[in-house]
């Protein structure tokens, strides 16, 4: 008898070690955000010269999205979605401005890095992970465990190098003498590494958010030299690119410090800012590996579940803008690569994916369960199988009312004014022929309106790029109205 009332006890105490064991076991995160990165990297195809040997080789040891999109093309908007889990349609977080906190039905929302410390992690950051210094104040926001050095440029030229229409101190590029290790994104990489070479009590998430190559993008020779001026290849452009779009689109970047094509090709700049992406993108790729070698050589990598992402992509000439806030590919679709624990190597999925999608993915690679609220989905399968389907499409909305729904083949842009536009990815990946008025498509744009999500009005205190379309069709761009007959800024 007592062999029979030995075993199990025997039985209960492993289980209670293994779930001890288990428990403290969780895979670390170690969460790389890049600022206004497009799909100019090597593994998307986005650019055939781009240079990223580091972010390729993380996406062949995981799983890359080929088909990954924003929630906004706008920082804060896109941080805040992200974060929260939460669609800036739920939210009327649209702009620059507010912080969600300061917004009386947003404040108490568990964000993840909270949702991880809920759980026994310990939440680091540094750099930019939300926008601007949100997150980072130590007396008035309670979302990380330890601080790092803060997002910036790091050394700034004696004087701007490019005399822009709208003269802001951001929006600026080129070359002129520094050393990477001036940059604060150089910082920011060191800060990490240090972490890295850490014993942690606890498991980590390590949140890692590089600058660049957010304007200015200022390049060191090196990195400039890798993309020669007379082997330059200029994005793919079609001059009357617009012709075919709603005057609507036009509002969603009305006036910006971001300069039209039209200037680039007037000062002769646009292989200039070409050159600038590119040697920027490709310095904080170098960043990206002096982190991921660190994470190798601390013996964690392991147990480390690696995420690399960007808040939203940018355009360089393409619809005859510079900059972001629209709901076409280039500005929407973005890195969003896996590696590590519960994760298959060499993954390339074509299903749409959505940045919010990362809050319940990592809840569920991490074996916890995800708050309520998220309105994304888990990618686990995806991360299983890359060629598991999604049901979801990727939807990315820019002020109240404007949406762009994005599937594996089409892209249905309805903005708050009822006008429309479709293209077909597969035969048409420039957006180059909008189909929205052609009858044969109809049940194409039929079947995306259906994901089109309910709107809500700017949250209380909502500033900067923020765009109104108000019942009587009157249009306010960042409290201005513009006139149906107003000439389009710095175009006609």
């Amino acid at each position: 008898m007592k062999s029979v009332l030995i075993i199990p006890s025997l039985l209960i105490c492993l289980a209670a070690l293994c779930s001890t064991t288990t428990a403290s076991e969780k895979p670390n995160i170690l969460f790389i955000a890049i600022d206004d990165q497009n799909d100019w990297i090597g593994c998307l195809n986005g650019h055939p010269q781009i240079q990223t040997p580091n972010i390729d080789a993380l996406a062949d040891r995981g799983t890359v999205f080929l088909n990954a999109h924003c929630q906004s093309p706008l920082c804060n908007s896109s941080r805040t979605s992200l974060m929260t889990g939460r669609r800036p349609s739920s939210t009327g977080v649209y702009g620059l401005a507010p912080w969600f906190r300061d917004v009386d039905e947003l404040k108490d929302i568990v964000t993840l890095p909270q949702h991880l410390r809920n759980n026994g992690y310990t939440a680091l950051t540094t750099g930019k992970i939300y926008h601007g210094s949100y997150g980072r104040r130590p007396n008035k926001d309670d979302e990380f465990d330890v601080i790092g050095p803060p997002p910036g440029v790091g050394v700034w030229p004696k004087q701007k190098l490019v005399q822009t229409p709208t003269p802001h101190k951001l929006v600026d590029w080129g070359v002129f003498p520094h050393k990477d290790e001036d940059k604060g994104d150089w910082k920011v990489a060191s800060w990490a590494v240090d972490q890295l070479g850490m014993q942690h009590d606890k498991p980590f998430f390590l949140s890692v958010g590089f600058f660049l190559p957010h304007v200015p993008c200022y390049a060191t020779q090196k990195w400039f030299d890798l993309y020669p001026e007379d082997t330059l290849q200029l994005p793919p452009f079609q001059a009357n690119d617009r012709d075919d779009t709603p005057r609507f689109s036009w509002y969603m970047h009305w006036k910006l410090p971001e300069p039209r094509h039209r200037f680039l090709i007037a000062a002769n700049q646009w292989k200039n800012i070409v050159r600038s992406y590119l040697a920027c993108t490709s310095f904080v790729d170098s960043q990206v590996g002096r982190v991921l070698q660190a994470l190798e050589k601390s013996g964690k990598a392991d147990n480390t579940i690696v995420v690399l992402w960007s808040d939203h992509g940018w355009h360089l000439g393409e619809k005859l803008i510079t900059g972001k806030n629209t709901l076409w590919d280039r500005s929407t679709r973005v890195p969003l690569i896996f590696a590590g624990p519960g994760v298959a190597t060499g993954g390339r999925c074509e299903q749409p994916a959505e940045l919010l999608d990362m809050y319940p993915t990592l809840s569920e690679l991490c074996g916890l369960t995800a708050p309520r609220g998220m309105e994304g989905h888990s990618l686990v399968p995806q991360l299983n199988d890359a060629t598991a389907e999604r049901e979801w499409p990727a939807i990315t909305t820019h002020n109240h009312d404007n949406h762009g729904i994005r599937t594996k083949d089409w892209r249905y842009i309805r903005y708050a004014d009822g006008s429309e536009e479709l293209y077909d990815m597969k035969n048409d990946p420039n957006e180059w022929k909008n189909l929205s008025n052609v009858a044969r498509y109809q049940t194409v744009i039929d079947q995306h309106r259906k994901w089109i999500p309910q709107s809500r009005q700017p949250a209380p205190g909502s500033r900067s790029r923020i765009l109104l379309y108000r019942a009587d069709g009157s249009v306010n761009w960042e409290g201005e109205d513009v006139a149906a007959d107003d000439p389009i800024p710095e175009l006609d």
